[in-house]
This record gives C-alpha cells, structure tokens and sequence, in this order.
C-alpha cells in the first residue's frame, strides 16, 4: 500500500521522532510511505478561534496535497477528525462542491495511526518490544470524534514486555483542547493538575497517547512537577525494538 504521512504541525515542531516512529512501523510491515512536501497546517487551529476562510483555505491546499495516495496516516487523531469532518462543512458554507467532493473522499481515506493498522490493515502486533510499564491517556478526539475505540489498547497489549496499567479518570479531558489552553488557561491548567495527578498515581514509567498536541500539554505538567513518568506517543513505541 502507498501511504502518505500527513504529520500535522504540532508533531512537525516538537515531535519529529513521532513522525519517523510512524514511518518506521508502517515500513516494518512492508508499505511505502512517502511525505507530501507541500502540506501545511490543516487549519484546526483557525477553526478553533472563528477564522472559517482562512481554514477553507488550508483545506483546499490540504485536500491537494494528499491526492493520488492509497491511504493518508496521521500521529494525531485531532488533526485527522478536523479533516474527515470539518473539511466538507467548510466546503458546503462556501457552495464548493468540488471541495466538498474531493474533502469527503479525502475524509475516508485518511486515518490515525492506530485505525490504520488496526481496522484498515488488521494488524494488532507490529513486533515491538518495549520492557517498561506504561499508561494509556485516551484523548479526547480520539474517543469522540474520530472514535478509534480499542486500537490503542490493541496494540499496547501486543507490545512484547510492556505492562499497560489502568489510568484512574482516563476518559477526562487533560485541559489542553487547542487554543482552549490560552483563552481559558486558569480552568486549562486545572484540568492538567488533575490529569497529572492521576498519571503519577498509576506509577507508571510512560503515559502514552495518540495526539501529540496532549502529550505536549501533559508532559509540561509532569516536567514542571518534577514527575518521574514521561510522555511517549503510541508510534514510538510501536517503532521500538530489541535493545530499548
């Protein structure tokens, strides 16, 4: 399968390890996967503060981007859900029905990391082996607006000497929500307190996700506390091998 990497902003900045981490997986399991030079942001963030034209925009270039690919994956599911449905309300508010047609089959063929393998390509262990003991923080976006389900927790599972430990309050949100985090930043940091306080109560090495955007946000919580237990994103260790 030929599969671009669409690696979203917050992963290209802070995280480029988690991009190579899903390049690496995906060439483990014998798929070419190449990288569109000319994407950008998605515009989730001008979505996110009312900026509509700006994000049509992103989303044409977005749309362009990506054509000719067998699948399109992502390390974050937030990004992933702004394309598969924000992208055609944008396109039906303008009347493009060229961009609503081209973003809905866009729509279908893009998929967070955990979703392809799991769902599209029906692969649950990717030969990882990762010997420390970790915690699952299930993002919101994940859980509600792309709806990857279990396929996290599959493919953790299936990690030779990793030990998943429950997290207390999982499903709560972890305060960062975009630009939330800056316009209401006293109730954001609240909600981080929380999220935190339950990440080092499991006594967990790693806590894991699939949207770079919360490790970020969690992982500055931990770090600022002087935690011992790290953010890791999904792909890396899904990437890892003998000798981590």
């Amino acid at each position: 399968m030929r599969i671009a990497l669409f690696i979203t902003c917050v992963a290209d900045t802070f995280f480029p390890e988690t991009g190579r981490a899903v390049v690496r997986v995906l060439e483990r399991l014998g798929h070419q996967v190449a990288f569109p030079a000319v994407q950008t942001c998605c515009g989730q963030m001008h979505l996110n503060s009312g900026h509509r034209d700006e994000a049509r925009a992103l989303a044409r270039r977005t749309v362009a981007a990506f054509k000719g690919f067998d699948a399109v994956v992502s390390p974050s599911s937030s990004c992933v859900g702004a394309v598969r449905h924000e992208y055609p309300v944008l396109a039906r508010e303008a009347g493009d029905r060229r961009l609503e047609r081209e973003a809905l089959e866009l729509g279908a063929r893009i998929f967070e990391l955990s979703e392809l393998l799991v769902r599209v390509l029906g692969v649950d262990d990717v030969g990882a082996v990762f010997p420390h003991v970790v915690t699952y923080h299930p993002t919101c976006h994940s859980l509600r607006v792309t709806k990857v389900g279990d396929a996290p927790l599959r493919l953790l599972q299936a990690v030779r000497g990793l030990e998943l430990v429950d997290l207390p309050l999982a499903e709560e949100c972890c305060g960062f929500g975009g630009t939330f985090a800056v316009k209401n930043a006293d109730t954001s940091l609240a909600m981080l307190a929380d999220k935190c306080d339950h990440v080092t109560a499991t006594g967990a090495e790693y806590c894991a996700a699939v949207d770079p955007s919360c490790l970020l946000h969690i992982g500055g919580g931990l770090s600022r506390r002087g935690a011992a237990v790290r953010t890791i994103h999904l792909a890396e260790i899904l990437a890892s091998g003998d000798g981590v």
